[in-house]
């Protein structure tokens, strides 16, 4: 069976809003802070990167210890903003789903927090489709290693990554697998990589990349 490995954020929806909202949520409990808050356009800018960068870019003034306590609080915060709200997913995302699932094994690999995906699938009723997912949350490891550490856990033997960032692609070349950029997401890739313009248009797209 071939497979399809995808990113999450940028490539399968967009959760910026809802991130956007839990990380205000605990960064109001930090007088400290002088009422620093996040945009859904600050969050965007941040899609595809660890917790760790993340917090260590938005907070560098604050100490360590600290730091990593408001880190985890944001990562439980959306959890449960998702489980109420969900995000935006791309168009037809399901539909496309449905179909790629007929022929392809499905999985995910993302550099979120644990319980993102889950919270995720959970509230859009996806799990269905995918057979395994893994994040560095979860691993303490890079996309790259959990890109390969899926490969091997599902005995992979034809594969190729849907993301949205460089970051991603950089991961692909880790792990040995061909990468698709999707062009709508987030990001940018500085080097000449297929792409589709749409989730819509990778059940075709995907016929030429085996």
């Amino acid at each position: 069976m071939k497979s399809i490995i995808f990113d999450v954020d940028g490539t399968l929806w967009d959760s910026c809003q809802a991130v956007a909202n839990a990380w205000n949520t605990v960064l109001n409990r930090y007088p400290e802070l002088n009422g620093k808050q996040v945009t859904e356009q600050i969050t965007r800018g941040f899609m595809g990167k660890t917790s760790e960068e993340i917090f260590n870019t938005l907070l560098p003034e604050v100490e360590e210890q600290k730091r990593f306590q408001i880190m985890e609080e944001c990562g439980k915060q959306e959890e449960v903003e998702i489980a109420k709200h969900g995000g935006k997913l791309f168009d037809n995302l399901e539909k496309t789903l449905q179909i790629l699932s007929q022929k392809y094994d499905l999985y995910i690999v993302s550099n979120c927090q644990a319980g993102y995906i889950e919270a995720f699938l959970a509230y859009h009723k996806l799990a269905q489709y995918f057979k395994d997912y893994e994040n560095s949350g979860r691993t303490g490891k890079p996309k790259g290693e959990n890109i390969k550490l899926i490969i091997e856990r599902n005995h992979i033997q034809k594969s190729f990554y849907i993301g949205d960032t460089q970051g991603d692609y950089d991961a692909t070349k880790i792990a040995g697998i061909p990468f698709l950029y999707a062009k709508y997401g987030f990001g940018s890739v500085d080097d000449d990589v297929p792409y589709i313009d749409s989730i819509e248009q990778l059940p075709e797209k995907a016929e030429s990349l085996f």
